[in-house]
Order: structure tokens, then C-alpha cells, then sequence
């Protein structure tokens, strides 16, 4: 009875100390003075977020006490920030203006500015700078705007680890884990209504992952009404691009509807021979029945088309520079990539949304479908088509067994210069004398996907300072994977065998395939995942906290649809089906020094299933899975001190992050001490550490001028010696084992670095902005702590080992062993990048122009690379680099030179 007495007391004194002030007024455009519908009002440091009506009007209760800041913000607009302080006293602050925000456009353009997310695997989305185009925060936006043309990444995290909403509908891919944003690209107009949660913090829609989590609300009802055009050229990706919006606004029966339309395009972009083909589609209606209950429908058509480029030898760069591509060639006059990479998926939402002053339920079911393809030319018992193959470079002949050649390595230089693209008119011609079977062939690596979702979650307000919130996840793609057969380039047929064993790739069907024959694999993947999460959160006057807990559980099967001859028992038909169990939980407290200075400490421990590709082994010929696979623990700790004086504001953090039991697959051929092979490579139990600093300030030194410093200082290792094991098939005549698989044991790895783009960043930056509607900037920029990735393999005991023999190399001593494998450092970069604009008001109509001008002196960098893996013992690795000019040196990625992008737009 004490004890109930007790709790009323105290949950009346709770109660008595949150009575509120309430706060009233208006939000309207400047010069215009038309209203601003749905904008945002929320106080620094707290939870606490408010929202106008369709006509700009808000009144609210804020239970805080003090001195605060309220921040009122659009989406288009320039936010105000009000000091305000709350002791009970109703507040009106009567209209409140807001001005266009002239600077929106290098935020509209910022995946055109990085272009990281359209680049290939090997450095894909690496950063995951897409998460980070609505927030406001002056480091995050360094490294999206400009860190970002060295492929940084944030914490050295990969975009796996951020999640990516649809209107509340997750669109991480269950392959790699990583949002697909050629999904949605070109559609910048639709995509400005974002809701970002930096690292840990609590979102609404999602637990989340730990770089951070974006909801795009497409719905009608958020976008500004009315119509844009806008026209931009660059010499990036594409060289030109159209788009066109029109929103509707709410009507007053209701409705509301919008349509988007781009077009992106070139010839060739910065790199030689990359064309750009793309257009995005986007309609979407909203239905409200009332103010408590709307329900929308969205459809998103994106196609894109492109051609790629390649890494390149130290070799090969110095012969012909850093934009050459050997992946083309000249076929009739007009440029023709051999490595294209087309991707369809069209996206479909249906959403209700129930929201009253206590709940606030979302329901959302999405389906997406297409296909993703990536092209490629094949040789059968013919010289390898391409131009760099080590056989064709000066090098070969340099570093021969039989002694240096420079006669014929002089040769080698001039017929490459000579010719050092793809010759198509060579395959063709050896095809027509191939007596109808192809020497070569082009395909297409097809990937069809059948994505449905599920997602609800429920928010529930206890009182003002308390939230509740639950919400269930169900993901479901059957995944269709095979070869297709596109173009003989001249020849009858194709004779679908593995020329090394010379076995079938589909015993059951037929040996000959022709053009548009599935053909080398066949094969689906089922998955699904289901799971749910509930969080709590409150604040009071000078302190909140939230925490949080999810469940899921994983499932996958892969079910061959080709008997492969060399793995007759186990690439037809089902697999074992693998599952996985996940829990995860993280939590948070942030305590207010004053308003204006608030400390936030977050931290979480993480359970996740690896990532399909890396949980079968070779999935294109059979059904093995990675040997007692595990899932990935992931325990993850940041502390921040933020600031928010009238002048000054920022903050800056400290993290720690361990990735452990991760898993990683890689495919290459290998000259091992043990003996060479094409090989399939299984690391297990790998851990990666992740600390350091980063920070971001911003002083304003006058109405029109602001300085921001920004910067990280990271460092981010390798933890553990993972296991090595490879696989391999043992129809051939000399195998590395009869049991096709050899573990390798322990690969020293601890203590490297990971090949995470530069480790430490600074940024330097100058905003100008004047009061007739225009502005400048220039951000000056140094990257250093940049390392390539290390070839695993060359770790491991069998590096050592002669395979002739079976010893180890005489000469192989510690100190030749450690300078041989030493990790190489990529030079310092140093990168000056200007943006600017201006805007006009004629009449209704608003024009804007922007322009940005990056790596302004035009500095050839690398920004990535990786050690090959084919000098796998000592013997041959230092036969390679005898004359400092290796066959099988590192290869690097190249970021642009200077490049330009001007957008033109007109709003009515």
C-alpha cells in the first residue's frame, strides 16, 4: 500500500513538473506569403516534434522547461532556430517566415556528385551517401559532398549497415545487404522528404542498422505543390539530363497525386567507353479520408544502363593514363562495352497511415520485381580478348623465367599502343572460321528477383516525455540466377562446356545453346525474413533516453535447375535450407548541460545473418554452404558532446565499433604452394575493429558568411586471423587435392588495415551568401590513411611453401616474407571543390541555377585497390616483381579529374 501511495506521488510530481507552454503561430513563404503545410518544429536535444496543418497553422504543448531552441524547418526552406524559454507562459510567435533555400540543389544532386553507389563491386556502396542526403549535420554533409570523390566512408562502414525506407518499406537487398538506389535514381524532385537518423539514434519506421537509417516519404500529400522543370549537363556518369515534376498538393476532396519523369544520358562519361543510358518513371495518389486516415499507392519505374570500367595495373596506367577502359572497343564505327550493367526493378507501395495525438499506426505493402544484368564476352579455346591480359603488356617479357626480353617487351609496348581496345572485328572473324561452335560469345549475368514486404509499426505517446513503440517486418524474394546467351558475334552455336575439365555445365539439356539459351549456370534462391522490434523513449528537462530490441529470423535455400558434370551429387535440385536466429538490442541516454551544449552516449550489441553471397560457396555449379557457418556479432559504442551557440554550432564524437564471425567468398585463380587452380575462397571467423573521431563545426562569422571545419581521424583493422579454405573442382588432370577442398589454416591478418577508403579526412570550408539570392563555396580537402586490400591468401602458411617441392623456400626468411607482403599506403589527396548558385522570383515562378566544379586543379589520384591473388607462394611472387614492374601487381581505382555539373531549374 506505502509502495502504491509512493509511485502516485511521484507520478504526480512528474505529471505537475511536465505541465506545458504552449506555443502558437503560422509558417509562410517569404515574398509570397503563401503558406508552408507540414512543416517541422522540433527542440534541439529532444524528442519533442510538432508538425502545421495544410494551411501553416500550429499549436502545440511542450513540456519542457527552461531555456530551448526551436528549430522550424521545410523541406526547399532555410531553417530558423528561436531561443526560447518555457516556464508555463503561452507563447505566440506570430507569422514565422521562411526563406527558399538557394542551396537545396546540391542536395537534390548529391548521388550525381558522387556517382559511389553506381560504381561496381569492388567499391560499391562503399559509403552509403545516399543515407546522408537529408541531414543537416556539417560533417555528414563533408563527407557526402566532398570526402565522397575518394570513395570514404563514413566509420568505414559499408552501406549494409544503413538502412534504406520507401514510405516506411525497407529496401535493402538480402544479396549484399545494401539499398539498390538505381531503383529510384533520377528522381531527385520526389526523394527531398526525408527523415534521417544518424548511428543509433531511435527511428520510427525501423531498428535500423548502425550508419544510419533514411524513410523517403513519397506520399503526395508531403510535396510541395505545383510544377518543376530542370535541365542539367556534366561530364560524371552522364553528360545530360532532363526531369519534370508535378505535384498536385491536397485537394480538398482528399486527393493528392504527383508525377516525376527523367531522362540521364552519354556517349561515354569521364572513363572512356562508359555510356549512360537511363529514364525513371514515378506516379503516385493519396487518399484522406479524414485528418486521422490516408492511404496511398506508389509505383517507381527505373531502368538504367551503363557501361563499366575496370582497375588498372600501375603498368598499364603509366602506358595510357587514368580515364583509359579496356572494356571497349570500335565495332562498326560506335563505341561498344563489353561490361554493361542494365537494372530494371520496378517498385510498387501501398500505404495507410493511421495518426491521432496518442497513435500513430503505418502499414505498408511493397512488391518489386525485374532484373539486373550484367553483360560480359566469353572465350572458348581462344586468346583471351582482353587488351591488358598480362601476356599482352611489356612486363611478361620482362620478367620471363627465361630472362628479361626487352626486344619483344618494346614490341609489346607499341602493339598496345597501337591497339589497346577490345577488337570486336577480331571475334567475329574467329568465329566465322570456328566451323559454326563460338571461340566467342557475349552473355549476360541475369539476376530476376520477386521481392514482397510487409511492414507495420505502431507509436504509441504515454504522455508528452513517453513513447512506446512495436513494429513486425516480413521479407520474402525468390531470386532467379543464370547465364544468357545474348550474341555468337558471327558463330552457329555454342558447345556449353567447361574447357579446363571439359565437362557440361547442363548435363540434362542440351550441348549446343543458342542466342538466348540459358547456358554455364542455373540456379534459385529462396529467402525470406521475419521479425519485429519494439523501443521506448522519454525526456524530461535535462535528460532523455531511449532503448530498443529486435528479433528476426533468416532462411535460405538455393535449388540447382542444371546437373553440373563436375558436381553431380550436388548441383541439381535443393540444398540444405540455412536459418538463422537474430537478436539485437541498443539503448541511449543524452543528458542536457543547458540548451545549448547536451552530451549523448549509445551503444548496442548486434546479432545479423551474413549476406547471401557470402553463404554459399559457389552457388553457379552447386549446393555446398560455407562449412558451420555463423552468424555476425556486431558491438558498436559512440559518445558525442553537441553545441548550439548563436554563432557556433556542431559536435563531435567518438566511436568504437567490432564487426565479428564475419565471412567472406572470393573467386580467383591462383598459383598456390600447394599447387594452381581456379579456387574458391572461404575466409571464416574474421573480425574488423572500427574507432575513431569525427567532427564537424560550423561558425557563423556574419550574416553572409559561414566557416565550417570538419574531419575524421579513423582507424580501422583487420582483429582477428581468420580461416582460410579453398575449393575447387577435381575433374581436371592436376588438382590441389582429390577432395576439392584444402584449408589453409590461420591467414595473418591482425593488425592490418582494412581497405575502407582514407582513414582520416579534414575539411576546410568558406560559404558565402548574399542577400540578393546568390551563393558560393569552396571546401578545401586532405585525405590520407588510404591502404589497398590485401590478397588473404599470400597470408597463409601454403605462401611459403615451394609446389614443387613441398618446403619452404629457402630464401622465404621472416624479413623477405614481411617486406613482400607489407600493406601499401595510397598517396595523400588533396582536393579543392567550388559550388554555387542563384535564384530568381519572377512572379510565381522560381528559377534556380547551380554549379559545382570538383577537383578543381585536377589531381590523378588513386582512390582504391586491391593486391592480386595469382602470385600465391614466395617462388613466384618474387620471380614477379624482380624487375619492379609485376604481371600480377596491385590493381587501383582512379577517382575523376575535374568535372563540372550545372542544373538549371523552373518551379511553378
Amino acid at each position: 500500500m506505502r509502495t502504491a501511495m509512493l509511485c502516485a506521488v511521484l507520478w504526480g510530481s512528474i505529471l505537475h513538473g511536465q505541465q506545458g507552454t504552449v506555443i502558437s503561430g503560422s509558417v509562410h513563404e517569404r515574398g509570397v506569403n503563401a503558406p508552408i503545410g507540414q512543416t517541422s518544429l522540433a527542440f534541439e536535444g529532444t524528442s519533442l516534434q510538432f508538425f502545421t496543418d495544410n494551411k501553416g497553422h500550429f499549436q502545440f504543448d511542450a513540456t519542457i522547461q527552461g531555456e530551448q531552441i526551436l528549430v522550424v524547418s521545410a523541406p526547399d526552406f532555410l531553417s530558423k532556430r528561436f531561443v526560447l524559454y518555457l516556464d508555463g507562459s503561452p507563447i505566440d510567435l506570430g507569422v514565422v517566415y521562411l526563406e527558399r533555400d538557394i542551396e537545396q540543389e546540391q542536395t537534390d544532386n548529391l548521388i550525381t556528385l558522387t556517382d559511389t553507389e553506381l560504381l561496381d563491386d569492388e567499391i560499391a556502396g562503399t559509403g552509403g551517401f545516399g543515407l546522408l542526403q537529408s541531414t543537416r549535420d556539417v560533417y555528414l554533409n563533408r563527407a557526402a559532398f566532398d570526402f565522397g570523390q575518394a570513395f570514404f566512408k563514413v566509420r568505414g562502414y559499408d552501406s549494409r549497415n544503413g538502412e534504406v525506407l520507401l514510405n516506411g518499406i525497407p529496401m535493402n537487398k538480402f544479396f549484399d545487404g545494401r539499398p539498390q538506389w538505381n531503383n529510384w535514381g533520377g528522381l531527385n524532385d520526389v526523394l527531398r522528404n526525408q527523415e534521417f537518423t544518424n548511428t543509433l539514434a531511435v527511428n520510427p519506421n525501423t531498428f535500423g542498422g548502425i550508419l544510419g537509417n533514411t524513410n523517403i516519404n513519397i506520399r503526395p500529400s508531403g510535396m510541395r505543390p505545383g510544377t518543376r522543370l530542370s535541365s542539367s549537363l556534366s561530364n560524371r556518369t552522364y553528360r545530360g539530363r532532363l526531369m519534370a515534376t508535378y505535384a498536385s498538393g491536397s485537394k480538398a476532396n482528399g486527393l493528392s497525386y504527383a508525377f516525376s519523369a527523367s531522362r540521364r544520358w552519354a556517349s561515354e562519361g569521364y572513363v572512356k567507353g562508359t555510356l549512360y543510358d537511363a529514364y525513371s518513371f514515378f506516379g503516385s495518389v493519396e487518399y484522406q479520408f479524414n485528418r486521422r486516415n490516408n492511404i496511398s499507392i506508389t509505383s517507381i519505374l527505373a531502368s538504367n544502363r551503363r557501361g563499366r570500367s575496370a582497375a588498372l595495373t600501375e603498368e598499364v596506367f603509366e602506358l595510357v593514363g587514368n580515364r583509359y577502359n579496356p572494356y571497349w572497343g570500335e565495332q562498326d564505327g560506335k563505341i561498344r562495352n563489353a561490361r554493361e550493367r542494365k537494372v530494371m526493378e520496378p517498385i510498387f507501395l501501398l500505404n495507410y497511415i493511421h495518426e491521432s495525438e496518442k497513435i500513430e499506426w503505418k502499414t505498408g505493402l511493397g512488391y518489386q520485381t525485374g532484373v539486373n544484368k550484367r553483360s560480359r564476352s566469353g572465350y572458348f579455346n581462344a586468346p583471351n580478348p582482353d587488351p591488358t591480359y598480362y601476356k599482352y603488356v611489356p612486363s611478361y617479357h620482362i620478367n620471363s623465367p627465361l630472362g628479361a626480353d626487352f626486344i619483344n617487351a618494346s614490341l609489346a609496348k607499341e602493339a598496345f599502343l597501337e591497339n589497346p581496345q577490345l577488337s570486336w572485328d577480331q571475334m567475329y572473324a574467329a568465329n566465322q572460321n570456328s566451323e559454326g561452335a563460338a571461340a566467342y560469345l557475349h552473355s549476360d549475368d541475369v539476376t530476376e528477383d520477386k521481392t514482397l514486404t510487409a511492414n507495420s509499426t505502431f507509436k504509441y505517446r504515454i504522455s508528452t516525455p513517453m513513447e512506446m513503440g512495436f513494429g513486425i517486418h516480413y521479407k520474402s524474394t525468390n531470386s532467379g540466377n543464370y547465364a544468357l546467351l545474348t550474341d555468337l558475334l558471327g558463330a552457329e552455336f555454342h558447345n556449353d562446356k567447361d574447357t579446363f575439365s571439359n565437362t557440361q555445365n547442363d548435363l540434362g539439356g542440351n550441348l549446343q545453346k543458342i542466342e538466348q539459351d540459358k547456358f554455364g549456370y542455373n540456379y534459385g534462391l529462396e529467402s525470406s525474413l521475419i521479425g519485429g522490434f519494439g523501443q521506448f523513449q522519454t525526456s524530461f528537462k535535462k535528460w532523455s533516453a531511449f532503448a530498443s530490441v529486435v528479433f528476426s529470423n533468416f532462411a535460405t535455400q538455393r535449388n540447382g535447375l542444371f546437373t553440373n558434370e563436375r558436381y553431380l551429387e550436388n548441383s541439381f535440385g535443393p540444398s540444405e535450407e540455412v536459418t538463422f536466429s537474430n537478436l539485437g538490442y541498443k539503448g541511449g541516454v543524452t543528458y542536457f548541460v543547458t540548451g545549448r551544449h547536451w552530451i549523448t552516449g549509445q551503444a548496442a550489441k548486434l546479432e545479423r545473418p551474413p549476406t547471401l553471397q557470402n553463404i554459399f560457396i559457389n552457388p553457379r555449379e552447386n549446393n555446398a554452404v560455407v562449412p558451420d557457418i555463423q552468424k555476425e556479432l556486431l558491438t558498436t559504442v559512440d559518445l558525442s558532446y553537441h553545441l548550439r551557440l548563436p554563432t557556433l554550432t556542431g559536435r563531435i564524437s567518438a566511436f568504437y565499433s567490432r564487426f565479428m564471425n564475419t565471412t567472406d567468398i572470393n573467386f580467383f585463380y591462383v598459383d598456390s604452394g600447394l599447387g594452381s587452380d581456379f579456387v574458391q575462397e572461404v575466409i571464416t571467423g574474421l573480425d574488423r575493429l572500427h574507432k575513431g573521431i569525427e567532427f564537424g563545426f560550423e561558425y557563423e562569422a556574419s550574416s553572409s558568411v559561414k566557416l565550417t571545419l570538419a574531419g575524421n581521424l579513423g582507424h580501422y583493422t583487420y582483429a582477428s586471423d581468420p580461416n582460410v579454405e579453398i575449393n575447387f573442382d577435381t575433374s581436371g588432370e592436376d588438382v590441389i587435392s582429390i577432395d576439392g577442398v584444402q584449408d589453409l589454416g590461420i591467414a595473418s591478418l591482425k593488425g592490418l588495415r582494412l581497405a575502407q577508403g582514407p582513414q582520416t579526412a579534414l575539411a576546410f570550408g568558406v560559404n558565402y551568401r548574399s542577400p540578393k539570392y546568390w551563393w558560393i563555396g569552396a571546401t578545401a580537402n586532405y585525405l590520407t590513411h588510404n591502404y589497398i586490400n590485401v590478397s588473404t591468401i599470400a597470408r597463409t602458411d601454403s605462401f611459403l611453401l615451394d609446389p614443387e617441392t613441398g618446403v619452404r623456400f629457402p630464401d622465404a626468411t621472416a624479413e623477405n616474407v614481411a617486406k613482400a607482403l607489407e600493406q601499401q599506403q595510397l598517396e595523400d589527396i588533396y582536393l579543392l571543390n567550388l559550388v554555387g548558385g542563384k535564384s530568381w522570383l519572377w512572379g510565381k515562378k522560381y528559377i534556380s541555377v547551380f554549379a559545382s566544379a570538383s577537383n578543381l586543379f585536377d589531381l590523378i589520384y588513386r582512390s582504391g585497390g586491391y593486391e592480386q591473388s595469382r602470385n600465391g607462394n614466395y617462388g613466384q611472387w618474387q620471380k614477379d616483381n624482380l624487375s619492379g614492374k609485376p604481371s600480377f601487381g596491385p590493381k587501383y581505382w582512379y577517382g575523376y579529374g575535374r568535372t563540372y555539373f550545372l542544373n538549371l531549374a523552373i518551379s511553378f
